[in-house]
Order: C-alpha cells, then structure tokens, then sequence
C-alpha cells in the first residue's frame, strides 16, 4: 500500500535501506532527492503511462510503456521510450480494440523483466507523473512484485486528481451536482481542451506520457506556479 503524501520521505528512506535488488535499491535511493518543500520549478519528471488488458493489476497485464522526461519549462521528448511488452496470457478482442496492439505485435516483445533495468534507469531521480495513478502505480507494483519479489511503491503527481480537485470536489462541482448537472469530464483528452491543448490520438503509451506532461505543465501555469511546493501535488 502507497504512503501518504505527508510520509513519502521516510517511506523512501526505509525502502532505500531494505530492497534487495540492487537496481530497485539504487532507484528508492535516487527519490530521496525529492524534497516536499523543493519548488515544482526545481523537480525532474518524467510523464509515465501504460497499455494494460484490463483494469485490474491481479488479472490483467501490461501491454506498454511510455515515458518521456520533462521539467515545467521544457519536454524532452527526443529522449522518450517506449516498449512494447508480452502478456503471459493472449489477448482479449475487447482490449485489442482500445489500444490496438495484437498477439501477433507483441509475440517477439520481451517480458517485462527484461525492460525493468532500462525502466528504473528513466525513473531515477525524477517524480513519475501520471493520468490516473490507479492504473501505473499498482500494475508495476504488480509487476515488479511478480518478477523481482519486492514492491514498487513511489509518490506520483496525478493529473487526473488535480482536475478532480476543481471539476469533481469544489464547491462549484458539488452546486452541479444538486442541481443535477452532468459532471464536468476529467478525462485526459477532455482536460487537455480546457487548456487549449491540442487533441492527440489515445492509447499509445508514448503519446499518452507527452500529452500527460503538456496537461502538467499547463495546470502548474493556470492554477498554481512554479513555485508550489512538491508536497502540494504528490500522492
């Protein structure tokens, strides 16, 4: 189970001084860089997303990932990956119509074992940033369980949340929903337009990441500042 956000400096710490794997330790290690009073102006990230055949990390699989380095003031995606990863089980049809990836594309994938070392190396020392954080935290927790018998527990900033924070839980949002309004969407695609964010096409981890770190760096400059505290937005 993930620590709050108050305790991530001591959970990383301890974690740091127990994992096993070598790899999995030098990783805990490089977070305990990241301070909850260290301005978001100042913090490494790196936008994270996934293909998965299900929602559920103890029966589905993940298919994909995609990462890409950013900071608020620039988006490296000349430096993104992505890998394509092969599922212990075949595929479902009604997967295969969301993220289009088939069994015959994934046949000559690697086992997500294989990818781990690169993986851990584009998280080192910097904060994941996600869409949903109920989807890449515990299916890697999952994973990595699975594979190397310890856990992958890490404090993420969701984009997600932070749009639930003013469309889904604002006294605004709450008016709404008295009066029978239909809620205000909080999908990446529909958060993206109230930027003025242009709309990519869903469901390739890659392409995910990037519009993940653009809706980042967007809600920092509309509703908070570079300044913010890390603390603020961790969880």
């Amino acid at each position: 189970m993930a620590a709050s956000a108050s305790t991530w400096p001591a959970f990383l710490a301890d974690r740091a001084s127990r994992a096993k794997d070598p790899d999995l330790q030098r990783l805990y290690a490089s977070w305990l860089a990241l301070a909850e009073d260290q301005p978001l102006r100042d913090v490494p990230m790196l936008a994270l997303d996934m293909e998965t055949t299900g929602m559920d990390e103890q029966r589905h699989a993940i298919i994909s990932i995609g990462v890409v380095p950013f900071d608020l003031k620039r988006i490296r995606f000349s430096a993104h990956q992505h890998w394509l990863v092969r599922p212990p089980r075949p595929l479902e049809a009604k997967s295969v119509t969301l993220h289009g990836l088939t069994d015959a594309a994934l046949a000559d994938a690697p086992d997500l074992r294989e990818i781990l070392p690169a993986l851990f190396e584009a998280m080192h020392g910097r904060i994941p940033v996600v869409h949903y954080r109920q989807i890449e935290r515990p299916f890697l927790n999952a994973a990595v369980q699975a594979r190397l018998n310890e856990p992958l527990l890490f404090p993420v900033i969701d984009t997600l949340a932070i749009e639930a924070r003013f469309h889904r839980q604002s006294l605004w949002a709450r008016l709404r929903a008295a009066i029978g309004r239909p809620s205000v969407s909080i999908r990446l695609d529909d958060s993206r337009l109230r930027y003025g964010l242009p709309g990519y096409q869903p469901h390739h981890a890659a392409v995910d990441a990037l519009a993940t770190a653009e809706l980042l760096q967007a809600q920092v400059a509309w509703r908070y500042s570079p300044e913010t505290p890390l603390g603020k937005l961790w969880c």
